[in-house]
C-alpha cells in the first residue's frame, strides 16, 4: 500500500447531510467508514481531519451574494437553498464549507508533493452552480478545486471525470467555455433523470469546443455498456494528457439505487479508479483527488467507494 494516500474523514464531513428522511442523509459518511474499519487493508490508511474553507476559497467558484445567502439561511435554519431539493438547516453553511475546505486542503498537499492521492467520501457536490444550490449540493467543491488548480497553480490541463448517475452540470456549465478543463462524464440520460442535461452533443463552446465529453447511458445499462463508454473516456484522457485528475465517483450508478436506473456492479468503480490511477501516474506525476459524490443505497456506497480506494492504492 502506498504511503502517499489518505482519506479525509470526521464528524465535520459527516455533518453534511439533510434531516427528516432526505435521500442525502447523515448516515452516508459513517456507513463508508464502517467498511473502511472492517477491511484489513483499508483500516491501515491514515485519516486526515476535515478542514474548514475560508470565504475567499468559496469565492473562487461562487458569487459573494450566494455565499452570504447560504450564511443567512444557515443561521435561520429553515427553508430551501434552491427550489425544493436542498433544505437549509442550522449549520449548513459550516457543513458545506468543511466539504470545500477539505478538498482545497487535499489539493494543496497533493500539489506540494506531501501526498499523491486522496479520497474524500462526502464531497463531489457537482450540481452546485456559481450562484445557486442545486440537487443536494450547496457549494461545489469540484468547481472550487478546479479554479484552485487553474488560478493558484497555473495548470493548463485539469481532467474532471464523473461516473455518478447524474450529469455533473454545475461543473460542466461552470467551465463550458474553458479549454483547460478536460471534462468527461458518463451518466444516465437527461431524458430520464435529473438534471436533464449532458447531451452527447454538448462538447464545450467557443475555444473549448471538443474539450468536453458527455456520454449518455440508458436505464438498465450495466457493466457491459459502461465498459464500452469507459474506453471512450480513457482514449479522450490519453489524447489530452492531463496534469491533474479529479474523479467524481458517485455510487448512485450501481444497481439498486433509489434515485437512478443504472445497474452497474461495484466492479465499475474499482476498475475506473485503477485505470485513472494508472493514468495519473503516467501523465500527472501520480496527482489525483477522488470524491464520493452521490449514492443513496448505503450498501452500494460501502462497496463502490471501498472499490475506489482499493483501485487507488493497490499495486
Amino acid at each position: 500500500m502506498s504511503k502517499k494516500f489518505e482519506i479525509y474523514a470526521g464528524k465535520e464531513l459527516a455533518a453534511y447531510g439533510f434531516p427528516e428522511g432526505h435521500p442525502f442523509g447523515l448516515s452516508r459518511h459513517d456507513a463508508f467508514m464502517e467498511e473502511v474499519n472492517a477491511d484489513p487493508v483499508l483500516n491501515k490508511i491514515t485519516l486526515h481531519k476535515p478542514v474548514l474553507a475560508e470565504k475567499n476559497q468559496l469565492m473562487m467558484f461562487h458569487t459573494e451574494n450566494y455565499i452570504e445567502m447560504v450564511q443567512l439561511k444557515s443561521k435561520q435554519g429553515f427553508g430551501y437553498l434552491d427550489t425544493g431539493d436542498t433544505p437549509a438547516f442550522p449549520g449548513v453553511f459550516e457543513a458545506a464549507s468543511y466539504v470545500v475546505g477539505s478538498a482545497v486542503d487535499a489539493v494543496n498537499r497533493i500539489m506540494s508533493g506531501e501526498i499523491l492521492k486522496v479520497f474524500i467520501p462526502i464531497a463531489g457536490l457537482h450540481h452546485g452552480r456559481r450562484d445557486r444550490a442545486s440537487g443536494f449540493c450547496v457549494f461545489n467543491d469540484c468547481g472550487v478545486v478546479i479554479e484552485q488548480l487553474l488560478q493558484v497553480y497555473g495548470l493548463q490541463k485539469v481532467a474532471y471525470v464523473d461516473i455518478d448517475a447524474h450529469h455533473g452540470d454545475g461543473v460542466f456549465y461552470g467551465f463550458e467555455s474553458d479549454p483547460r478543463v478536460v471534462f468527461s462524464d458518463i451518466h444516465e440520460s437527461g431524458q430520464y433523470l435529473f438534471p436533464g442535461t449532458g447531451s452527447s452533443d454538448e462538447t464545450g463552446i467557443n475555444e473549448a469546443k471538443g474539450s468536453k465529453l458527455n456520454i449518455e447511458m440508458n436505464p438498465g445499462d450495466s457493466d457491459v455498456e459502461f465498459l464500452v463508454a469507459w474506453q471512450s473516456v480513457l482514449e479522450f484522457l490519453h489524447k489530452n494528457k492531463p496534469e491533474f485528475i479529479l474523479f467524481q465517483c458517485g455510487a448512485d450508478s450501481l444497481a439498486g439505487d433509489p434515485l437512478a436506473h443504472l445497474k452497474y456492479s461495484p466492479d465499475t468503480h474499482a476498475r475506473a479508479s485503477k485505470d485513472l490511477a494508472d493514468l495519473a501516474n503516467k501523465y500527472c506525476g501520480g496527482k489525483m483527488l477522488a470524491v464520493g459524490g452521490g449514492g443513496y443505497n448505503l450498501s452500494n456506497i460501502k462497496q463502490a467507494w471501498a472499490g475506489v480506494v482499493h483501485g487507488l492504492i493497490d499495486k
